[in-house]
């Protein structure tokens, strides 16, 4: 049956978190989906709005740069990246069909990111997440997901994840 999933399906880890001590604002989605997993990049679907919208916010051209220049400018301006679910079983890209989900630790990234003061989830799949990183005492912000799946048009994801400013100031 179309969006089952079964035991027999390959548990897949996800990417390494990309944080350092400098690392002010989390951003975090929920798994990655195919493309980027086969790419072993955050939101490496071309048609997927993270990198342009995170550019415009931190007016970088990050759509165009190459993937290990993005993750350089997103550290210089204390952006961290990861994923509430670290490891999982799910056909496809599809957050509903995630399946025996292992969430990613809260201190693993404290320990690391010692300055961090604010956590964004990247849709609502993500935002599941937020009671734990909100108990550990990190702002949290829910923003519309980026993902091509939603649908929402480009204007109105970027309006929402222009909250993400004040945290990115200097």
């Amino acid at each position: 049956m179309a969006g089952k999933v079964s035991a027999a399906a390959p548990r897949r880890r996800g990417l390494p978190p990309v944080v350092d001590a400098g690392t002010r604002v989390l951003i975090l989605g929920s798994f990655p989906g195919a493309a980027s997993l086969a790419a072993r990049q955050y939101y490496a679907h071309p048609r997927n709005h993270f990198w342009p919208i995170v550019g415009e916010i931190l007016g970088e051209p990050l759509a165009g740069l190459p993937y290990p220049e993005r993750l350089a400018r997103l550290r210089s301006r204390g952006v961290g990246l990861w994923d509430t679910i670290v490891a999982c079983r799910r056909p496809g890209s599809s957050d509903g069909a995630i399946r025996d989900a292992e969430r990613g630790e809260v201190r693993r990234v404290r320990r690391i990111a010692t300055a961090l003061r604010a956590v964004a989830f990247n849709g609502n799949t993500a935002a599941r997440g937020a009671t734990a990183w909100a108990a550990a005492g990190y702002a949290t912000l829910v923003l519309p997901s980026t993902s091509p799946a939603y649908t929402r048009p480009y204007a109105e994801k970027l309006a929402a994840w222009r909250a993400l400013a004040p945290w990115l100031a200097a």
